[in-house]
């Protein structure tokens, strides 16, 4: 693999976990907003949430900030889970 070390390639895949299932707008994004904060670019984290206009909200976070949704996934109960780029 070109010089990379077991421990580079697990730490260029880790992601992280942001959980706001059973928070209501705009505590998910809040959340998501503070936990991305020292985060670097190219970070991958993953958002789950059940706020009915958390999804919406995220997107829109996205558009200002350039982070880019990579995808969308519902879970049970209501629950969705974002794939998340930082830009």
């Amino acid at each position: 693999m070109y010089g990379l070390t077991d421990q580079s390639v697990s730490q260029q895949t880790e992601v992280h976990q942001i959980d706001a299932v059973g928070l209501v707008c705009p505590l998910p994004i809040l959340r998501f907003k503070k936990r991305i904060q020292n985060l670097p670019s190219g970070t991958q984290v993953e958002l789950l949430a059940d706020d009915p206009s958390g999804r919406r909200d995220l997107q829109l976070l996205c558009e200002l900030t350039g982070h880019r949704i990579e995808w969308v996934r519902e879970e049970d109960a209501g629950v969705f889970r974002c794939r998340i780029c930082l830009a």
